[in-house]
């Protein structure tokens, strides 16, 4: 079934980390594109269109200034004065959450859908969990002059009900998925089950570094622009310019990938903190999902298992194939941390530095607060860590917990 059967590669030692991964598709033993041979040529047109794109000055320059005048890029990198001296290092909070729509997703969403007007769609396919990249979607759509469908599982449309109001208002379709466990997998899976029909019309825009060969890539690449900024601006705020540590929360774990990128050829300890009850890359086995091989957390059969997060936008049973790579070339360190120290995350942080976080970014602040107490960092360490986004979403569920 076309390059469903092209067996892995490891990545040769002289490719440089979180590069282009070649026409494979291929993050050492991961990645690839195994998905029905009806979605092939639209996963290689969208390929094409994206090798093309990035190569021209034309369209990266209209992507700066979209994301100047609409997302609000460059983000400011913060320091957390006050909860900084609490644990003893120098914390500096890269402020994705001051974009545009709330969160990083909006910088993937509009270099696809910038890519999808320039491939002739007029339609926009998208998943979300958390509702964020649902709502990014959705502004990109109305920006654009396009339609969009967003699938989102059952029980997010309840634990996001604020999200999927501004959906609607955007102009969006949201299409309740009820089936599975009702939250991102499924409605990732029902997604991709649409696209199967609608290739002709519409472009699939996935929210994380996830899926089958281009998608992995081309949205680390979108969210580049974190990174790329973090690093300058840490070689202004910091006398090493390079931080001790880049921490980031990672579900798919696209704001970490951007983030990463940045700093994978320095010296900074690059860490991914996953939810307890996710943790592909902690606890998860090889597997095939949505089009990509990677690891995912499955039972002895492979058949694989749901997920669970207080956070609808890591409640996701995997990880993206660059991030186990990562992993298994000993860059970068992936952690847990639980529920109930992100809820504790998100006050600690709102009373000490006056931002109400998201619980997907808040399990990054989780992992500084144990690590600052238990010498995981030492005293005096430098960390970096991206806030991916704000916390509006999540009010009514921690009014529940608080």
């Amino acid at each position: 079934m076309g390059d469903l059967l092209i067996r892995p590669s490891r990545t040769p030692s002289r490719v440089r980390l979180m590069d282009d991964p070649g026409p494979l598709g291929r993050f050492g033993d991961y990645g690839g594109r195994y998905v029905p041979e009806s979605l092939i040529p639209a996963c290689r047109r969208v390929e094409e269109a994206f090798r093309e794109a990035w190569a021209d000055p034309a369209f990266r320059h209209q992507l700066a200034g979209l994301l100047a005048t609409h997302a609000g890029r460059p983000t400011p990198l913060t320091p957390a004065v006050r909860l900084s001296a609490e644990l003893g290092v120098t914390l500096l909070l890269k402020r994705e959450d001051l974009t545009h729509t709330g969160s990083h997703k909006i910088n993937n969403v509009i270099g696809q859908a910038l890519l999808a007007s320039r491939m002739g769609h007029k339609r926009l396919i998208a998943e979300t969990g958390a509702g964020q990249h649902g709502v990014a979607t959705a502004t990109a759509a109305a920006m654009f002059g396009m339609a969009a469908t967003v699938f989102m599982g059952e029980r997010d449309i309840e634990r996001q009900a604020l999200n999927v109001f501004r959906m609607r208002m955007l102009g969006a379709e949201v299409v309740p998925v009820r089936t599975g466990a009702r939250t991102l997998k499924d409605a990732t899976s029902e997604a991709m089950r649409h696209w199967v029909g609608s290739t002709a019309d519409s472009y699939y825009c996935m929210g994380s570094v996830l899926g089958p060969m281009p998608y992995p890539w081309m949205v680390r690449e979108f969210q580049r622009v974190i990174g790329d900024e973090a690093r300058q601006q840490c070689a202004t705020a910091l006398p090493t310019a390079v931080p001790d540590h880049v921490v980031a929360c990672v579900g798919g774990g696209s704001n970490a990938a951007g983030t990463f990128a940045g700093f994978v050829d320095t010296t900074a300890k690059l860490v991914g903190v996953e939810a307890e009850g996710g943790a592909g890359a902690t606890r998860g086995s090889l597997g095939v999902l949505h089009g990509v091989r990677s690891m995912f957390l499955q039972d002895d059969d492979g058949q694989v298992l749901e997920a669970h997060s207080i956070a609808a936008g890591l409640d996701y049973p995997g990880i993206g194939p660059e991030h186990v790579h990562l992993r298994d070339l000993g860059r970068a360190r992936y952690v847990t941390v639980s529920d109930a120290e992100v809820v504790d995350a998100v006050v600690r942080l709102a009373r000490t530095e006056g931002i109400v976080a998201a619980l997907e970014s808040a399990h990054a602040v989780a992992w500084v607060i144990r690590a600052a107490a238990d010498g995981t960092l030492p005293a005096g360490s430098t960390v970096l860590l991206t806030l991916s986004g704000r916390g509006d979403k999540d009010i009514s569920a921690l009014k529940e917990l608080l």
